[in-house]
């Protein structure tokens, strides 16, 4: 087989088989192009399905070699397990041994949350730098979705003109082609009708909801740049992205008294261990509000 061949159908399975975003895919195509460039002689599934870990650590030591960090390395080594239980799978070697690699130890980062103020802050200041009314009440609309119902800026840019008028409750697909019902608030659903109105682009259901001046779908860029411009205005730090209003939607929801279980479903989280980390941040928000504030600290 070629390596085209093998990168097609391993690209195939994972945006139609496993609904990885379109990220996802180019990230894990490149890091298996990677490997299989490495390799010596011609590929079959077999010979992949037997890929052991000395082969994967030779590999990676040259990639680490090359400036690769540990959270980059971390990602690589399980973007090629799949691979690997992949090809077992096209070779029909169910019993092939997997390879046993641990990868670096990679520290977790907490979120760092924004203030609710912040947040309405942040939507209003990428409004009135808007070029248009029309951009501005889209950009508004967007990032009150994102901290408003805790969704990912993918979701918020994927949804379709169908969704509309909003009602209290609207369904998202998220990863993995889960879905989740996000409660909308009154703000988030007038905010998204004032787009709609003002919007020059036609809103048929099958088309996106969010477009760009040009009428095809909001690239995730064009939010993320206006939002670092805004942060800058309102002298927020670097960790005030649009991802960041989705933490600050799980902190204060679990500052307020949501229990984990509720907020993994509002946040469509696969696993509870996921949504566990909102825990520490708010201890985390609890520990600077007592250092600032007590006398004594």
């Amino acid at each position: 087989m070629t390596t085209a061949e093998i990168l097609e159908a391993w690209n195939a399975h994972l945006a139609l088989s496993r609904r990885r975003s379109p990220h996802t895919v180019r990230a894990y195509a490149a890091t298996v192009a990677r490997l299989l460039h490495a390799l010596e002689g011609e590929q079959d599934w077999q010979s992949l399905a037997r890929i052991d870990a000395a082969t994967l650590r030779n590999h990676l030591a040259e990639r680490r070699a090359g400036g690769l960090g540990n959270v980059s390395a971390a990602r690589e080594l399980s973007a090629l397990k799949t691979f690997i239980a992949f090809a077992r799978e096209q070779a029909g070697d169910i019993d092939a041994t997997r390879p046993r690699l641990r990868g670096p130890r990679v520290k977790k980062g907490l979120p760092r949350p924004v203030t609710p103020d912040e947040a309405v802050n942040l939507a209003e200041t990428v409004a009135e730098d808007a070029t248009a009314p029309w951009i501005a009440a889209r950009d508004r609309a967007v990032l009150l979705l994102l901290y408003g119902g805790g969704l990912r800026i993918a979701e918020a840019l994927g949804l379709k003109a169908g969704v509309l008028p909003l009602g209290e409750t609207m369904v998202i697909t998220g990863k993995g082609g889960r879905q989740r019902v996000v409660p909308i608030l009154p703000i988030v659903r007038d905010g998204v009708a004032e787009y709609a109105r003002l919007c020059p682009w036609p809103l048929d259901k099958d088309l996106p909801l969010f477009r760009g001046a040009k009428g095809g779908q909001l690239a995730q860029g064009l939010v993320q740049r206006a939002v670092a411009r805004a942060r800058v205005s309102l002298g927020l730090p670097a960790t005030a992205t649009p991802h960041a209003l989705r933490h600050s939607f799980a902190t204060h929801l679990l500052g307020a008294g949501a229990d984990l279980r509720s907020l993994q479903e509002l946040l469509g989280h696969a696993s509870l261990s996921s949504t566990q980390i909102y825990t520490k941040v708010d201890a985390a928000t609890l520990l600077d509000v007592y250092r600032n504030a007590h006398p004594r600290a």
